[in-house]
């Protein structure tokens, strides 16, 4: 299945994207056809097992999506505002320098082990959402696409042949990190956590429909130019490795997300003198097969 966040009136509602490329609004569709095992929040579905997915797929199925009924609760893409696709998750865990190619144009060393940092709830945005570059503290705001594992099951020492059990889907992010503020001390903290640096979106992706995520093209789009076009098969560590390794050190728990790294192309491995940092007016599509695209337009922050 694949999930969307609407937002409305400031508050976020859990939307499924159908095979027509319609959006359901649940909530909405409750008015209406009332079903008290249906699930309306995201964290609930990632959350509740087999059950909730079993729930939507049933109701769905037994409602109109078309007529003049439906027009309350199905929608078209453009005519909504989206949230981010994961809302409230517990941890956002990132892996820095996990993709072979990146590494090598960065001239930084291949890590022998996965290199982790954090960001925060303040960082999350939606698609299509405006991102205000904080000109008041950094020039060097640079892109990043990059795959999101989102947990569904806790996981704790968890082995790499069972790791991929333990994930609910997956998503696009764009990664954005100030560089000035990243590299001015040994912590990334600072240039990774500004507010609405963690794009998530437009669509969560259940697992069973994605199928080998170290089998995926990614790409970073800037004003429409290719920037990063490579194949998360270059991850260093793969997806169920990150999942095991973090498990060994942390409790994983449903709703956790983990940005997998980036690859070569971000402004960063540019020559110094060729490198164009993102300005007001620049607009970002992230897009990795079979997640969709997830795309924002840099503002100025005044």
């Amino acid at each position: 299945m694949q999930f969307v966040t609407i937002e409305r009136e400031g508050k976020f509602r859990l939307g499924v994207r159908t095979q027509q490329e319609q959006i359901i609004d649940i909530k909405a569709a409750l008015d209406i056809y009332p079903d008290t095992a249906v699930p309306t929040d995201i964290m609930d579905v990632i959350s509740g097992g087999a059950e909730p997915l079993a729930a939507l797929q049933r109701y769905i199925a037994g409602i109109n999506l078309t007529g003049t009924e439906a027009g309350t609760y199905v929608c078209n893409e453009q005519d909504i505002k989206f949230g981010p696709c994961v809302t409230r998750p517990n941890k956002i865990i990132c892996v820095g320098l996990n993709y072979r190619r990146h590494a090598e144009e960065t001239n930084a060393p291949i890590p022998k082990y996965p290199i982790l940092f954090n960001k925060f709830n303040n960082t999350l945005t939606g698609h299509l959402q405006p991102i205000a570059l904080p000109e008041r503290v950094t020039s060097q705001v640079d892109y990043e696409a990059e795959l999101v594992i989102v947990i569904g099951k806790q996981a704790k020492y968890v082995e790499r042949e069972q790791a991929q059990a333990h994930v609910f889907g997956y998503c696009n992010v764009n990664d954005l990190s100030a560089r000035d503020l990243q590299n001015r001390t040994g912590q990334w903290l600072l240039g990774k956590t500004c507010d609405d640096f963690s794009p998530l979106g437009p669509y969560l992706v259940t697992a069973d429909e994605v199928g080998d995520p170290n089998d995926l093209s990614i790409t970073c789009k800037v004003n429409g130019e290719v920037r990063q076009q490579s194949h998360t098969s270059d991850m260093i560590f793969h997806c169920d490795e990150i999942v095991s390794y973090i498990s060994k050190h942390m409790t994983l728990v449903p709703g956790d997300i983990i940005l997998t790294g980036t690859p070569e192309g971000v402004v960063l491995g540019y020559p110094e003198d060729q490198r164009v940092y993102l300005k007001p007016g620049d607009v970002v599509t992230i897009e990795i097969e079979k997640l969709g695209a997830l795309t924002n337009r840099m503002v100025s922050e005044a």
